[in-house]
């Protein structure tokens, strides 16, 4: 790899710590191609990446970012998990972790908060975004429906009473 090249590697990678929502850092040592294929495919489909990168880059990629503080777990062989929401990411690395023992979570970095293993289990255990904005909507929609269900009750009532008078008459 050329200086060029490292040097957009570290542009990219400084991208990257600096638009996600969250950045979680684990040791991959001893995992196979075809379970990081996997680890992969979960965060593509959580709408994260996972990303290997060199340590000495990114480290050079994280200084003055707001997830500086990730970079004491930036030793030996790590993978970078990152996502816009920021529970996506930790969520697939913690549930992935506990089918897969080779892939360690080291901890991570929320904005400038920094995560160790029992933070990203924390943030992992949040609901996503997508969650939130179906409990908000739900919570919205529900003193209509109850409006409405107030509104056609007494209707019903009436109609009910009529039919049963219409009934008896016939």
């Amino acid at each position: 790899m050329d200086r060029a090249q490292k040097e957009k590697l570290v542009e990219e990678l400084g991208q990257i710590f600096e638009s996600s929502g969250v950045v979680v850092v684990a040791h991959y040592e001893g995992m196979t191609v075809a379970e990081m294929q996997d680890l992969r495919a979960q965060m593509r489909e959580a709408g994260g990446s996972v990303r290997v990168a060199k340590n000495k880059l990114a480290k050079i990629a994280l200084e003055g970012k707001p997830s500086a503080s990730i970079a004491d777990y930036l030793t030996g062989m790590t993978v970078l998990a990152y996502s816009e929401d920021p529970v996506a990411a930790a969520k697939v690395v913690d549930a992935y972790a506990k089918k897969n023992e080779k892939l360690v979570v080291l901890g991570g970095a929320m904005g400038e908060t920094a995560l160790d293993p029992a933070g990203v289990k924390a943030v992992a255990g949040m609901p996503s975004r997508e969650e939130l904005i179906a409990s908000i909507v739900g919570c919205i929609g529900a003193p209509a429906s109850n409006i409405a269900g107030a509104i056609g009750a007494p209707a019903s009532n009436i109609a009910s009473i009529l039919s049963t008078i219409e009934e008896k008459a016939a």
